[in-house]
């Protein structure tokens, strides 16, 4: 991620260009283009909260949407506060495979790194 994409967004979420690039190959490989990445937080985790990222084609009333590169993200109004500044990232490395999220409103994560107070 260049320094231009950390400094372009501060009060909501960031996508790196690799996390763009594997979401649109992932949505090209299921023909559709009506689908946004909704990134939201959920009670639930070792820590108290727990990340959802996932496909949706709905819209709901208070949506942040953001547009990376012709990919929607979505973040519904409860969850947003939570997620201003945080940056998504996909990683593909020997060790792990997968999307990253780097957020500096996170306090405290379990040792699974799946959830976050």
């Amino acid at each position: 991620m260049s320094v231009e994409d950390k400094t372009a967004v501060s009060d909501g979420i960031i996508l790196s260009d690799a996390a763009a690039a594997k979401v649109k190959t992932l949505l090209e490989q299921e023909g559709r283009d009506d689908l946004s990445l909704r990134v939201a937080v959920q009670p639930g985790g070792c820590s108290g909260l727990r990340y959802q990222l996932f496909f949706d084609e709905r819209s709901l009333d208070g949506d942040v949407i953001k547009d990376f590169d012709g990919v929607k993200v979505v973040t519904d109004r409860m969850s947003a506060p939570y997620l201003g500044g945080a940056s998504i990232d996909f990683v593909d490395t020997i060790e792990k495979q997968g999307f990253t999220i780097d957020n500096p409103n996170a306090t405290g994560s379990c040792a699974c790194g799946d959830s976050f107070n």
